[in-house]
């Protein structure tokens, strides 16, 4: 491991003597034209190669419809030229909300969500060509241990004891784990809400299994007992059983797509994905025996992710230069995290073959990301190069990507303020890129963080 360091590159050539001098396994290439191609997701066909990944916002209305900057946000998205926008975390049942503005979709706002997704498409039609539609793939949710449906208190579905993750959400040994009927009443609420996506014109629905929300916490429930722990058949069991009933709920057409964490970076026996005897060691035998299980299944569109956002070691998804309040700095330099990252994206494309992988860890790399990315399509690593907190800051690189002229001003920083917002319970975007809007709500939410604390 090598010390962490800011980003400090001004041209290609410097970040190649980087890559050099760490050892890492990352390449870069100068022929970009690989982007603008076309990419075959289930029977619908994605523009390009540049993807949207789901940031939540934290900021849709009370009733789960989308507010105001929801609307900003999925338009600026559509207008910058993306060949896939996946939408955020849509909760399936109120009591699994995140916070109490997220997203969800209901028989009552249905027709809310398809107004707003006919307004992007027509977006991202005027600005990019009358033949660009991009593919859409809405996420569904139930935060599990994380819920605060109703307050800035957590409300947990506990689907194992964890030792580190417990007494981060006020959990001890008299918490009861959420019950195999309670899982058992969720599947058909994922199936419902994969109908109403496909009824408001969503192209599918991604079953969220990331980031140690629910399913991704059964996926790790070793020492649970029943049919949900235990073995990896009964750990995959309950992502399985809502893939099936989903893939049977909606239309040939309509696409189940899985965002699942690879390595979640976490001890053993808690953590999916990691050695047994050092858990920031991966492990590929389950990950990619889910993969290839998914696939089996029905699912045309994969997403992989790693680690875990609200435990201690953030960088392992998101490669930064400053950490948000309270996070240490990593002991590795952001290079070697994204180059991790790129490794494990690479071992699911090759175990599902031609179904498309979202890629993922690229936003550090700011001006860069084009000729990592492309160099990362063209040996076959994945099938999309995903956007995530980059998307905040400049949602309309795609465009200036395939024109090939992205610009560094307008890149992320990768200063952890979004990700600080979120801490904060706000609404969140790009507080130095987007400051008009967002500034503000990063103040008052800083502001009144710092009132609960006293």
């Amino acid at each position: 491991m090598a010390n962490h360091e800011k980003f400090n590159f001004k041209t290609l050539d410097e970040l190649n003597g980087k890559i050099a001098d760490l050892s890492v396994d990352i390449s870069t290439t100068t022929d970009i034209s690989i982007l603008g191609g076309k990419v075959k997701v289930g029977s619908k066909t994605a523009p390009n190669a540049l993807a949207i990944l789901p940031m939540e916002g934290c900021d849709a209305n009370p009733d789960g419809s989308p507010s105001d900057l929801v609307e900003r946000r999925y338009l600026r998205y559509a207008r910058g030229g993306a060949g896939l926008i996946w939408w955020e975390a849509c909760a399936v049942v109120h009591e699994g909300r995140a916070n109490p503005l997220q997203k969800m979709l209901t028989k009552d706002n249905v027709g809310k969500f398809a107004a707003l997704l006919k307004k992007s498409n027509q977006a991202a039609a005027e600005a990019n060509g009358s033949d660009h539609r991009p593919v859409n793939i809405l996420q569904v949710t139930h935060s599990g241990r994380y819920s605060r449906p109703n307050t800035h208190s957590f409300e947990p579905y506990i689907a194992q004891r964890d030792p580190f993750l417990d007494p981060r959400v006020g959990a001890d040994e008299n918490t009861a784990l959420v019950a195999d009927e309670y899982l058992e009443s969720l599947i058909e609420k994922y199936a419902l809400v994969a109908k109403l996506a496909e009824e408001a014109g969503f192209d599918g629905v991604d079953i969220k299994s990331c980031h140690r929300y629910l399913i991704n916490e059964l996926l790790s429930s070793f020492e649970r007992e029943g049919k949900y722990g235990g073995s990896f058949e009964n750990r995959s069991r309950f992502l399985m059983e809502i893939v099936a009933e989903v893939v049977k709920s909606t239309g040939d057409d309509f696409i189940t797509a899985c965002r699942f964490n690879v390595f979640d970076a976490h001890p053993y026996p808690h953590g999916f994905g990691v050695g047994k005897d050092d858990y920031m060691q991966y492990d590929p035998t389950e990950p990619k025996a889910l993969a290839k299980k998914l696939c089996d299944a029905g699912v045309a569109l994969l997403g992989a992710s790693a680690s875990n956002p609200y435990y201690t070691n953030p960088h392992v998804l998101r490669p930064y230069d400053t950490p948000s309040l309270g996070v240490p700095v990593p002991q590795e330099h952001p290079l070697e995290s994204a180059a991790r990252l790129f490794s494990l994206v690479a071992g699911i494309q090759e175990a599902v073959n031609d179904v498309p992988v979202v890629g993922t860890g690229y936003t550090w790399l700011r001006q860069f990301i084009p000729n990592v990315g492309a160099a990362n399509l063209a040996a076959k690593k994945c099938s999309f190069i995903g956007l995530g907190r980059s998307s905040f800051a400049y949602p309309d690189a795609p465009k200036d990507m395939l024109a090939g002229k992205i610009d560094p001003q307008k890149c992320c920083i990768a200063c952890s303020l979004c990700t600080q917002i979120m801490r904060d319970h706000g609404r969140t975007g790009c507080v130095i890129q987007d400051s008009e809007v967002y500034k503000p709500l990063y103040q008052e939410s800083r502001e009144d963080a710092i009132k609960r604390s006293k």
